[in-house]
């Protein structure tokens, strides 16, 4: 065993997908015992989706891994509050403005209040915040100098309506997404900007319409505008972690896109990779289908709650598959994540006060989580030790909270506080362990259904009554 505030086992690999060279590979960070993380966050023009916050989970369960073995983890996450257009081929309009002119508000309002959103429902899931969360409007100047620097290097031209990047001229672009220039081209509809050289080029620059009455615009030296959604990622990374850093995560759709141009810009100005590793998390199916406004199912962390359910239930749900594959939300599955998290809570609760942990079962999670982040795997570690009969409780207990670090289901909470009771459930309680002590077996009985009604489920122990709350 090892003491409570002894620290974790660090002598274990970390092995990691990287969609980079589609290989499974032994983790090694640029510093040593540092991490550089780079998650791309929301585009803040409307609430992120549970299908987004998928992949925010897997970023935390990653970060949560990285610290659980030992390492110091700087982690950014961009907040994209301008720049991101209705089509990703840089054509359509900006998103903030599309619900600047739905909702009536002024467009620095809308960022600020899905901003916030965001960040409630961060914490509701129980999401570490990242170190640093760099906005996109506070960091034009640093977009401006990388275009620039695009520029000196022969890479850009511009057109009536922006400066963009001439894909033909970087040698490599569509290697990351498995696709080559031709093969991308050939998979692209007609742009409606005819002065694109390639249609796979994509904006850095877009300069204002006058019509368009933006509210969000800069001076640049080509022109008052604004930044293209790809540019500010490889500005910000290289801001906060340098370039090259260690890992680059977001959703699987980001990859044959926006990522192929975050490495393209960032490669072409300074010659280097962008990021050493790449992980990407799979899409989240509803009812084995897309997630779409048409079919009325694009649910956010608000509409779990308002049906009953808790949030950390979700992120309990999104560790029953593999970041890397898809996974099926269903009202049914979510009932029995809720339902496992329940049970979980109850079996810490029950538990006698945490002294030492069980190094072994450690061990076993921490080989889970070290393989690409097995999620289902180290789970089910958790509750082969939870019904482990030969390891004392309070041991489970300790190793339980220990295990939570990276879990993040906040069991402490379950362990230190007993279960609030009214004044009339405790005389009922205390009518009970009377009834218990005058052997009047059927009184008792009927003071637990009572007890039941009220929502709560009385256990006898050696130690006496134990109350806990019903979850059926």
């Amino acid at each position: 065993m090892i003491g409570r505030g002894d620290p974790t086992p660090t002598s274990m690999t970390v092995s990691l997908y990287n969609t980079l060279n589609r290989t499974k590979e032994e983790f090694k960070p640029i510093h040593r015992g540092k991490v550089g993380l780079y998650a791309c966050g929301p585009t803040v023009y409307q609430n992120a989706t549970i299908g987004n916050f998928r992949t925010f989970l897997m970023t935390d369960v990653l970060r949560r891994t990285l610290e659980f073995n030992g390492y110091e983890v700087r982690h950014v996450m961009n907040i994209t509050d301008v720049g991101h257009l209705t089509d990703d081929g840089d054509e359509g309009e900006d998103k903030m403005m599309v619900t600047m002119r739905k909702e009536g508000k002024s467009a620095w309002d809308i960022a600020e209040f899905y901003t916030k959103r965001f960040l409630k429902d961060m914490e509701r899931l129980n999401i570490v915040r990242p170190t640093v969360m760099p906005k996109a409007t506070e960091h034009i100047s640093e977009q401006i100098e990388l275009i620039k620097l695009l520029e000196e290097k022969g890479f850009t031209y511009r057109t009536s309506d922006g400066v963009y990047f001439e894909t033909s001229k970087f040698e490599a672009y569509g290697k990351f997404s498995g696709q080559n220039l031709e093969e991308k081209e050939a998979g692209t509809r007609v742009e409606a900007n005819p002065e694109k050289h390639n249609p796979s080029d994509f904006a850095l620059w877009k300069y204002s319409k006058p019509e368009e009455k933006r509210q969000m615009e800069w001076d640049s030296p080509w022109g008052v505008g604004f930044p293209g959604w790809h540019i500010e990622c490889s500005a910000m990374s290289e801001k906060y972690l340098d370039s090259p850093f260690d890992i680059h995560t977001g959703g699987i759709d980001l990859k044959p896109v926006h990522h192929e141009n975050e490495i393209a810009q960032t490669t072409a100005a300074h010659g280097n990779a962008l990021a050493n590793y790449w992980l990407h998390g799979e899409f989240l199916l509803i009812d084995n289908g897309k997630m779409s406004k048409s079919l009325g199912n694009v649910y956010i962390v608000e509409d779990l709650i308002l049906k009953g359910f808790e949030a950390l239930a979700y992120r309990y749900f999104s560790f029953t598959a593999h970041y890397r594959t898809k996974l099926n939300f269903t009202w049914e599955a979510l009932e029995a994540a809720q339902n496992a998290l329940n049970n979980l809570r109850d079996v810490v609760r029950d538990w006698d006060e945490p002294t030492d942990f069980d190094k072994d079962a450690i061990q076993r999670f921490l080989l889970k989580l070290n393989d690409d982040l097995d999620m289902p795997g180290a789970i089910a570690e958790v509750w082969g030790l939870v019904n482990d009969e030969s390891i004392e409780s309070s041991i489970k207990s300790a190793t339980i909270l220990k295990i939570d670090e990276v879990l993040g289901f906040n069991l402490i909470d379950y362990v230190s506080k007993p279960v609030k009771v009214s004044d009339k459930i405790r005389k009922l309680l205390e009518d009970r362990k009377v009834a218990r002590e005058n052997k009047d077996w059927n009184a008792s009985d009927v003071l637990r259904d009572q007890i039941a009604d009220a929502g709560y489920m009385v256990e006898d122990t050696s130690s006496g009554q134990k109350v806990r709350e019903r979850h059926d």
